[in-house]
């Protein structure tokens, strides 16, 4: 299927203007246009209520914002962002979250995990994790122990939130009721296809990906650590059941949709869909592309199928 045209559009707008590509530029002027485009996303819709909490860490508290239904939560999601593990906030988030609790009831939580290059791997795992444990214990406030626990993510936030079902996993637990993966970053191969059709152009490059990961992690030996790729694990086995969201023109096409066949093969329950048009972070287009709702709405089916 072609590239859609509300994409098209916007990659000739971006190009006409200048910008030269996230690989070329510093963390903080990524950072610094990332978050001047965020008001042509729009709103997202009302929700019960909006908290900002601490989260407590073993690295010291870190922020989080808990969006929360009108009506008694039937889950509790815990949200990672994406952003390359170098930028993205809650505020780039809250449409995601409102759009989350719209579709599912749940409560939702943005966690503001701390960012590369000022911190590096492990900083962001360990963030994220203890914010996982955290909202464990949040539950018994917000509908009893029994809440099901769901992590879910885009780009390096769905890797976040791989990584952290493994570490529950190996852990013995909290228990996790599903796990949603959106275009998730799941190995440190940039060779695959769709890195060789899709990594020039776009709105994510090969180019990107490589410096992603040299802020992230910097020393090259690491990057086939399980906790950066979670494709490298010696085991996905015993992981919970995941959706996995890939998009055709994407460089993470490929490695998504292998970890899905990997986690298939090692007995997991997988629902992997593929959207035809669509390039890496249409997600968060909800408000202007209808692709981009259908998958919000497969995601809001697939988690609610869990909750109930």
């Amino acid at each position: 299927m072609p590239l859609d045209p509300m994409i098209q559009n916007m990659l000739a707008a971006t190009k006409a203007s200048g910008w030269p590509g996230i690989a070329a530029v510093t963390p903080q002027e990524a950072r610094d246009f990332m978050a001047a485009r965020n008001a042509l996303l729009g709103q997202g819709p009302e929700v019960g209520a909006v908290e900002e909490v601490a989260i407590a860490t073993r690295g010291g508290a870190i922020p989080g914002r808990l969006f929360l239904p009108s009506a008694k939560p039937k889950g509790l999601i815990v949200f990672y962002h994406g952003g390359g593990w170098v930028f993205g906030t809650p505020d780039e988030y809250e449409l995601i979250a409102r759009c989350l609790v719209d579709r599912t009831g749940c409560a939702t939580l943005l966690v503001d995990y701390r960012l590369a290059p000022e911190h590096r791997f492990p900083a962001g795992v360990e963030d994220c994790y203890d914010a996982f444990l955290w909202a464990a214990e949040q539950r018994h406030r917000l509908g009893g122990a029994s809440l099901p626990l769901i992590v879910a993510g885009d780009s390096a936030g769905g890797n976040l939130a791989a990584v952290c079902a493994a570490l529950a996993r190996d852990a013995g637990g909290p228990a996790i009721a599903y796990q949603v993966l959106v275009y998730p970053v799941a190995d440190c191969d940039f060779t695959t296809a769709s890195y060789k059709e899709h990594g020039e152009g776009l709105m994510l490059t090969g180019a990107d990906m490589k410096w992603f990961f040299a802020h992230y992690v910097g020393d090259e030996t690491r990057y086939a650590d399980p906790l950066v790729s979670p494709m490298r694990a010696p085991s996905l086995a015993g992981l919970p059941p995941a959706f996995v969201v890939t998009a055709e023109y994407d460089v993470l096409r490929d490695e998504g949709e292998a970890f899905a066949a990997k986690l298939r093969d090692a007995g997991v329950v997988i629902t992997l869909r593929r959207y035809d048009g669509m390039a890496h972070g249409f997600l968060r287009m909800v408000n202007l592309i209808v692709t981009s709702r259908q998958a919000m709405d497969d995601i809001g089916r697939a988690i609610s199928a869990r909750c109930s």
